[in-house]
């Protein structure tokens, strides 16, 4: 089969299913493997075993020049980080970015977490606090998808809630994007108000909705290995992505094992298993 466009059909949005749960699973197993004395491509090393393992390849290694399982991004690098023999430490801020494809179809998700550090608990603790911010922003985009009428609703809401917690910043220069046969697709997916209204939100509609939150400035630049994106201002920043199937009886979360029930339950969105 093939994707038509901007919407999938009942069938294709079936079988966007296993890469979506094969994506969460790496991710849980990375989670799990993030410790201080642990390098990035270690956990490079733990996502693709899992991804090869459960009958899928790693998306993102599919990407021209690019050749690892994961984006592992660190303090003020903000997407894109290039996993390699750094070595995490106590009270470094680590967005995970990993994406499976399975049967020609993808998934793609994203997590920040702060690793433990006892001895500086201020540092920890505003690292956190970005860190939910802008998980937050993520879970009001996704909850605003189940009601919209346009894409682009998506984004004001974004906006509103991370603002809500602080003054952070938000990427312009980045944004979330549709998923399917490829991992990039139309539309893209943004995480601020925009005046245009986009895509129509109807069934067949799959996105990955990924904002991207700074703690200082949103002007950001691409290290001398192509990939890393770092604030320029030397602010941490932090990555939360989710890829969402809209279907004829409502949302639901590929990339999350109960669909993103738990998360959407404040919001009074009540997913729906893809029939």
């Amino acid at each position: 089969m093939r994707g038509r466009g901007l919407y999938k059909s009942a069938d294709e949005l079936r079988l966007m299913v296993a890469p979506g749960l094969l994506t969460a699973a790496a991710l849980d197993a990375v989670r799990s493997a993030i410790r201080s004395g642990v390098s990035t491509s270690e956990l490079d090393a733990v996502a693709e075993r899992v991804i090869r393992t459960g009958g899928g390849v790693p998306n993102f290694a599919k990407e021209p020049g690019y050749r690892h399982t994961l984006c592992v991004s660190v303090n003020e690098e903000v997407v894109h980080g290039v996993p390699g023999e750094r070595v995490l430490e106590p009270g470094d801020l680590v967005s995970v970015d990993a994406g499976a494809e399975v049967a020609g179809w993808n998934g793609d998700s994203a997590f920040t977490v702060v690793v433990p550090d006892p001895s500086r608990p201020e540092l920890v603790a505003a690292r956190q606090a970005l860190a939910d911010a802008t998980e937050a922003g993520l879970w009001a985009g996704i909850a605003a998808l189940a009601g919209a009428r346009h894409l682009n609703e998506v984004g004001a809401e974004i906006a509103d809630a991370v603002e809500r917690h602080d003054e952070y910043g938000i990427l312009e220069d980045y944004v979330g994007h549709g998923i399917g046969r490829s991992m990039h697709e139309e539309p893209p997916v943004f995480n601020y108000p925009v005046r245009h209204r986009g895509a129509a939100v109807k069934p067949g509609l799959v996105v990955a909705i990924e904002p991207m939150v700074t703690a200082g400035g949103i002007e950001t630049s691409v290290l001398d290995d192509g990939w890393t994106v770092v604030t320029d201002d030397g602010s941490d920043a932090a990555h939360w992505e989710h890829s969402v199937a809209v279907h004829r009886d409502g949302i639901w979360v590929l990339t999350a094992r109960d669909g993103g029930a738990q998360r959407l339950a404040p919001f009074g969105v009540v997913p729906v298993p893809i029939p």
